[in-house]
């Protein structure tokens, strides 16, 4: 019979004293390899400081008055136009009066619009404008768009049936041009009987130039303190231009100049040269306004109506729409970033002159030095239009009023996204410089 007592374990082998010394040699060493690991790892940025909250940041409006300059920054896109003036309503409703209005093809229209009316006038304006370019120049246009519109109500809000609606509004601009905008060449060029620029395009801008003169105050462009710039490519040279009310009289021609995309439309003669629209070169006037001198606190609300992030195309429309959206947004985020790195060396470099004695460094050094040197901020707001799904490559040309109301609806949404966040607008420190934010990253 066994046993009812439990068995001990044996007992551990006494550790010897060299043994216990050893080991914490051993310790000591692993925390020293720690401690060292730690310290070289890099460290981070002395620039970075702690931002406002939403709930500590002022209102917009009352930060955006602490800036010399509010620049509204409008890219070119077509049909997608109607999108900035949503986020201008917004900025309108908000309080906030750009003092510059910056732009490029349509967004160059959209920027006469904006700084030749006074700012009461200017949405109701707008409107105007859109509601009359959208409409098709063809005979019994409204009747059929009133149709298409009662159509599409009865059905279900299917992507198919948007498609549809978009394509044939599309097909309405190939066909017939807008009213109020452009209307085809008759005879068309391709059968080699045009001269002149009936022979270079497909469509005349000669309603366009009416509509700018009975909407647009150019007298008022050109005698407010409101800023306006424009870009357009000399055609002859290749040079990019910025026509700048500061140093041109601006003129209707300097406005259809930025919007004369080929071979669509013709290039616009200006005092013996002719212009075509300055999206070939670049589609995004940013660089204009930051690099305007002598430099000063500025807000940049930069209004982009494409997107250079997207999907693998799977088709060949969705080839062409991506490479639309890919050659037009200009590199809107890499140029943007390399202003963010440039001022950022700026602001060091003026940082570090005023921590070296002036009997350190000779005044022609300085000297040299001192284009370089600038402690103004700069805070740029990036509102990206969307393409919706059922959105093809013909979204730029895609005029209908239900998808210019989707567009100004889409631009105003997303402008009072950005407005709940007042920390937005607050200015930067001295010492960072540049800051820049989208309320869809």
């Amino acid at each position: 019979m066994k046993s009812g007592r439990r068995k001990t374990p044996p007992l551990a082998p006494k550790r010897s004293a060299k043994a216990k010394q050893k080991s914490a040699t051993a310790r000591a060493t692993a925390t020293a390899a720690a401690r060292s690991a730690k310290s070289a790892q890099p460290m981070r940025s002395t620039k970075l400081v702690a931002a406002p909250t939403r709930k500590t940041a002022p209102a917009p409006a009352e930060s955006a008055r602490k800036y010399k300059t509010i620049a509204l920054v409008l890219q070119g896109g077509g049909a997608l136009g109607s999108y900035q003036c949503g986020v201008y309503e917004g900025l309108h409703k908000a309080g906030i009066q750009p003092n510059w209005f910056a732009g490029i093809s349509i967004g160059a229209i959209n920027a006469a619009l904006l700084a030749g009316n006074a700012p009461e006038q200017r949405v109701e304006r707008m409107h105007a404008f859109w509601d009359r370019i959208s409409i098709p120049a063809a005979p019994f246009a409204q009747q059929v768009l009133d149709w298409q519109q009662r159509w599409l109500d009865a059905l279900p809000l299917h992507k198919s049936n948007l498609a549809w609606a978009n394509s044939q509004g599309a097909l309405a601009a190939i066909l017939f041009g807008q009213s109020g905008f452009y209307v085809p060449r008759i005879p068309p060029p391709s059968l080699g009987l045009n001269l002149g620029a009936a022979a270079t395009s497909f469509y005349s801008t000669a309603p366009l130039k009416q509509t700018l003169e009975e909407f647009v105050d150019f007298d008022r462009i050109n005698g407010s303190d409101v800023r306006f710039s424009v870009g357009a490519v000399n055609v002859r040279t290749g040079n990019f231009i910025n026509f700048d009310n500061t140093t041109t009289k601006i003129r209707v021609e300097h406005v259809l100049a930025s919007g004369a995309l080929p071979p669509a439309f013709a290039a616009i003669e200006i005092d013996g040269e002719h212009y075509w629209d300055g999206g070939i070169v670049s589609n995004t006037p940013l660089d204009h306004v930051l690099g305007t001198e002598p430099r000063c606190d500025c807000l940049v609300l930069q209004v982009d109506l494409w997107r250079a992030q997207g999907i693998l195309p799977r088709s060949l429309t969705e080839v062409l729409e991506r490479q639309k959206d890919i050659q037009y947004s200009s590199r809107t985020r890499f140029n943007t970033t390399v202003v963010q790195q440039l001022h950022d060396l700026r602001t060091t470099l003026d940082a570090l002159l005023k921590e070296i004695p002036a009997k350190n460094l000779s005044p022609e050094v300085r000297k040299e030095l001192q284009p370089w040197l600038s402690d103004r901020v700069y805070n740029i707001i990036h509102l990206i239009y969307k393409t919706k799904p059922y959105e093809e490559q013909y979204k730029d040309y895609a005029f209908a009023p239900s998808t210019m109301h989707e567009h100004w609806h889409a631009g105003l949404k997303d402008m009072q996204r950005t407005l709940a966040h007042p920390e937005f607008f607050v200015p930067p420190s001295r010492r960072v410089g540049v800051v820049t934010h989208d309320v869809h990253r």
